[in-house]
C-alpha cells in the first residue's frame, strides 16, 4: 500500500482543523489559500475520507477528522522528534521534555488514580504535555489497542490481543443514596432491600452493569429497575434529586453529596488496571507517568 500524503498535508490538515478556516489555516503557516485545499484535497483523496465539511459561514471537521487528528499529531511529533535526534542530541533532549502523553480513562478513576499521578508528574520537573481522553470501559479498550492513547486505565476490559491488563485495586460497587435516607446509615444493604428501591442502573452493555447482572444472577433474584443511566455522573445527579437509589462504584462517590453503602455481597467487585500494548517501547516520559499511576493504587 502506497502512501500518497506527505507531512505538510497534515500540517494544513491541523492547521484547518485548529482555526476552522482554510484562510486562517494559510496565514498560519505563511501559505496561499489556494495550497492549504489543495494540500486538504490531496489529504482526503489518500485516505478516501471526507475531512471537512464547508459552508459558507464555517468549517466543520468530520468524524473522519476527529479521528484523524490524534494520529496526524503523533505522526508530526514522531517526525520532529527524529529530526532533533539526528541534528543535535542536546536538542533532541530538550524536545523529548515536551513530549506528549496520551492517557485513556473511565471517568470514575480519574480522581482516585490518574489526577494525584499527574500532580506529582509535575512535582518531579516532567515536562511533557499530557492528553487525558475520559472514556467509556470499551473505548478506553479501543483507544490503546489502535495507538491512539498510550495506555489507559479502567476496569478490566474484553482484551484484545495486541494489549495486556496489569491489575491495580479491586473497587466495591455500592448503593448511592441520598445522606438522609432511612438507609444511609446501614452498615450494608441485601439484595432484598434493594426490592423496596426506586433502582438506578447502568445502561445494559456497560461494564459495572455486566458486573451488577452477574451478581444478581448468583443471587437468583429479580429485581426491577426504574432508570438506566449511561454516566455514572448522572446517577449520582438522579440521587441527590430524590429520584432513586444508584449503584455505582465507590470511588465515584467521592465529592458528592451522596451516601455510599456497601452491597452485602462481597464479590461485587471491579478491577482497576492500566491497559496497554503488547510489544510496545515506551518513551520515558510514559514509563514514568505510569510508574506514577501505580503509585497512587497503594
Amino acid at each position: 500500500m502506497s502512501i500518497n500524503y506527505d507531512f505538510g498535508d497534515l500540517e494544513a490538515f491541523l492547521a484547518v482543523k485548529e482555526t476552522g478556516s482554510f484562510h486562517k489555516a494559510a496565514d498560519k503557516l505563511n501559505l496561499s489559500q489556494s495550497a492549504i485545499t489543495r494540500r486538504i484535497r490531496k489529504l482526503e483523496n489518500a485516505l478516501d475520507s471526507q475531512l471537512f465539511v464547508r459552508t459558507t459561514r464555517d468549517v466543520k471537521p468530520t468524524l473522519a477528522a476527529k479521528r484523524l487528528q490524534a494520529r496526524a499529531e503523533a505522526m508530526l511529533q514522531d517526525a520532529r522528534e527524529t529530526s532533533e535526534a539526528m541534528r543535535d542530541e542536546s536538542v533532541a533532549f530538550a524536545h523529548q521534555r515536551n513530549a506528549l502523553i496520551t492517557i485513556a480513562v473511565i471517568p470514575t478513576i480519574l480522581g482516585r488514580l490518574v489526577l494525584p499521578a499527574l500532580r506529582r508528574f509535575r512535582e518531579e520537573g516532567h515536562a511533557a504535555r499530557v492528553r487525558i481522553l475520559d472514556l467509556a470501559t470499551n473505548e478506553v479498550a479501543e483507544a490503546v489497542a489502535e495507538g491512539e492513547a498510550d495506555f489507559g486505565v479502567a476496569s478490566i476490559p474484553e482484551l484484545e490481543a495486541t494489549t495486556r491488563f496489569e491489575p491495580l485495586l479491586e473497587e466495591r460497587i455500592v448503593v448511592a443514596l441520598q445522606e438522609d435516607h432511612p438507609l444511609a446509615d446501614c452498615s450494608d444493604i441485601d439484595w432484598a432491600s434493594l426490592k423496596e428501591l426506586s433502582l438506578i442502573l447502568p445502561a445494559r452493555g456497560k461494564g459495572n452493569r455486566l458486573l451488577i447482572d452477574e451478581a444478581m444472577a448468583r443471587a437468583r433474584l429479580q429485581i426491577a429497575w426504574s432508570f438506566e443511566a449511561e454516566r455514572t455522573t448522572t446517577s449520582l445527579e438522579m440521587v441527590q434529586k430524590g429520584l432513586g437509589a444508584a449503584l455505582v462504584p465507590e470511588s465515584a462517590i467521592a465529592g458528592t453529596h451522596v451516601k455510599g453503602v456497601p452491597l452485602r455481597d462481597a464479590r461485587l467487585l471491579r478491577s482497576i488496571g492500566i491497559l496497554r500494548r503488547t510489544a510496545h517501547v515506551e518513551t520515558a516520559s510514559v514509563e514514568a507517568f505510569v510508574q506514577l499511576v501505580r503509585q497512587s493504587a497503594v
